[in-house]
């Protein structure tokens, strides 16, 4: 009986410290990007990422995300990655772990990037030359 009471708490606690979204969802998402012209670097926090087309991982966060699509030649974009609550994390509310919760929002988890995929066309840049 002592056996199955020790498993039965370790249970608990174990069900209690999870964080729901963070393992069954992960901390990033894949993001398609493409532009017009293709061949554009897309930056995350001033890190080339990839060259479009291409997808690549961004890690989920709680702030605000923004990638940049460049190519010479061409005006930069700035796109705001959006983002949606992630229903996932309401299985910690459930099994009644708010660290699980915690740890959610602090690994960004809570939410989840949607779109996922983003298209941009680049605009050439004007000759300043011409006065």
């Amino acid at each position: 009986m002592k056996n199955k009471l020790s498993i039965v708490f370790m249970l608990g606690i174990a069900f209690s410290t999870t964080s729901c979204a963070t393992i069954f969802t992960g901390t990033q998402d894949p993001i398609s990007f493409s532009s017009t012209p293709e061949g554009a670097a897309v930056f995350h926090k001033g890190i080339e990422k990839c060259v479009t087309p291409c997808t690549v991982k961004i890690p989920r966060s709680l702030s605000k995300q923004t990638v940049t699509i460049e190519k010479e030649g061409f005006n930069k974009e700035e796109i705001k990655l959006t983002k949606n609550f992630n229903a996932v994390t309401l299985l910690n509310i459930l099994f009644g772990g708010a660290i699980g919760v915690g740890i959610d929002a602090a690994t960004g988890s809570l939410t989840k990037y949607s779109p996922k995929k983003y298209e941009v066309v680049l605009e050439a840049k004007q000759n300043s030359e011409s006065k």
